[in-house]
């Protein structure tokens, strides 16, 4: 394993995180405790996870990942070797079992960390981050942003940073960090670091071979101003692993099996992932390989984060730790970018 510091703390950590969202639907206690051992045993110390999950979110499995993940913590007596990530959830109707209402409030906020460290059974959490935000804006697929003159959202993050040195000071989190955001929500929370507010430490947003929007904007200002960087969903949702192309996706797969994921599905999406297998396969490297292989290379990548219902899927993935792609290679995966760019935003 390779490893890195997480810009801004002292926090060591891998090179790949390792994700846990299928923990409590499509994976059991016991296979995200085997999933967990294995990662360990391969250097992995880094384990993400949020008070919404499994996915798709349900009120009667909600919590379930972190309650695995604390049953694990508790049995292994290991805390201090690990960093171990949360998030709160932000507004969406589909949710409002978490809690009402569902915003960044200092009430929200106490709310979710409490319950998180009790499901983890830990005392506090390594970095701590808003889901996603609470105004209107593009993320979870939306390529463009829509200005919404009506909102009701008004500016607050001074409040909601504020609030959360807060809790960094009662030490019930060490850092904070924010996902699906835009560089407009990003330069914000550093407009308020400026001013001496608790200054972000991560972005945690989608990025992959089907989805490089972040490359645009935001990859100039994380490495400016000095913010990690953490992709999730790497592989498309299992997209980019190819088993969609040539039908060995079985019937319990995540897209198979919950259709509403359909953000690395449409028809350009398939094609880009097609012309992406043929240039891993031209250069003998599977085309999970190759996908996460191309992230880790990128200069304003930390760690990017993996998931896997099997411990065979999570062992070919953390086999990319070893893989170097050539320069012929990145400029063959920047020639169909240039033709399909963002299919999957």
């Amino acid at each position: 394993m390779k490893y890195t510091t997480l810009p801004n703390t002292d926090l060591k950590i891998s090179k790949l995180c390792l994700g846990t969202m299928t923990w409590g639907q499509q994976n059991s206690e016991e296979d995200a405790h085997e999933q967990l051992d294995f990662a360990i045993e391969k250097g992995i110390n880094f384990i993400d996870c949020a008070e919404m999950y499994p996915v798709p979110a349900n009120p009667k499995t909600q919590g379930r990942t972190e309650t695995y993940i604390g049953s694990w913590l508790e049995k292994k007596k290991n805390r201090e070797d690990l960093i171990i990530t949360s998030k709160i959830a932000g507004p969406s109707r589909s949710m409002d079992h978490i809690r009402q209402p569902l915003d960044f409030s200092k009430k929200s906020l106490e709310d979710a960390i409490h319950k998180s460290l009790k499901r983890l059974q830990t005392d506090y959490i390594d970095l701590f981050q808003l889901h996603w935000p609470e105004r209107n804006t593009n993320y979870f697929g939306q390529l463009d942003y829509t200005h919404k003159a009506d909102e009701v959202w008004k500016d607050n993050f001074s409040e909601v940073l504020e609030d959360l040195e807060g809790f960094v000071k009662a030490g019930k989190i060490r850092h904070i960090g924010i996902s699906n955001e835009t560089p407009f929500g990003v330069m914000r929370c550093i407009e308020e670091s400026r001013k001496g507010k608790l200054k972000i430490v991560s972005v945690q947003n989608p990025y992959n071979l089907l989805n490089r929007k972040d490359e645009i904007g935001l990859s100039e200002i994380i490495q400016r101003e000095n913010i990690g960087y953490l992709p999730y969903s790497p592989l498309g949702f299992g997209t980019l692993t190819g088993k969609y192309l040539d039908g060995k996706a079985d019937a319990n797969s995540r897209i198979n099996q919950f259709k509403q994921y359909s953000r690395y599905s449409s028809k350009t999406a398939l094609e880009a992932t097609r012309q992406y297998y043929e240039i891993a396969k031209k250069h003998n490297l599977s085309l999970t390989h190759l996908a996460l292989a191309f992230i880790l290379q990128k200069k304003f990548v930390t760690a990017p984060i993996i998931g896997a219902t099997s411990v065979e899927q999570l062992s070919e993935n953390i086999e990319s730790i070893n893989i170097s792609l050539s320069k012929e290679v990145l400029k063959e995966i920047d020639a169909v970018h240039s033709q399909i760019p963002n299919p999957a935003p």
